[in-house]
């Protein structure tokens, strides 16, 4: 988790779109959020989340490939403090972790 989510950002997942899209539900929560092609639209409060994507060339590191989901991340009208209490949930949702 960041202490500062900014209005607008870009990350890559090591996953693929189906993996996104069944962790996404969780990850939104109560928020009322609809789903598009290779976007979703989640409503915060007064102000809105635009999430965006697209599957990359994979991340080959050795013998090892893994999946390369580029997302962006578009705030509007949401202040500071509520991008980053949404974030925290999403992001604990979203990890994923090897044992």
């Amino acid at each position: 988790m960041q202490s500062y989510y900014p209005e607008q950002f870009e990350r890559e997942m090591a996953c693929l779109e189906a993996d996104w899209l069944r962790w996404l539900p969780a990850a939104v929560g109560d928020h009322h959020w609809k789903l598009h092609t290779g976007s979703a639209g989640v409503r915060l409060g007064d102000g809105a989340l635009g999430l965006k994507w697209r599957q990359a060339a994979p991340r080959i590191i050795g013998l090892v490939q893994l999946p390369v989901l580029k997302v962006n991340f578009r705030f509007a009208g949401v202040a500071e403090p509520q991008r980053h209490e949404f974030m925290k949930r999403f992001d604990l949702y979203m990890q994923r972790g090897g044992g």
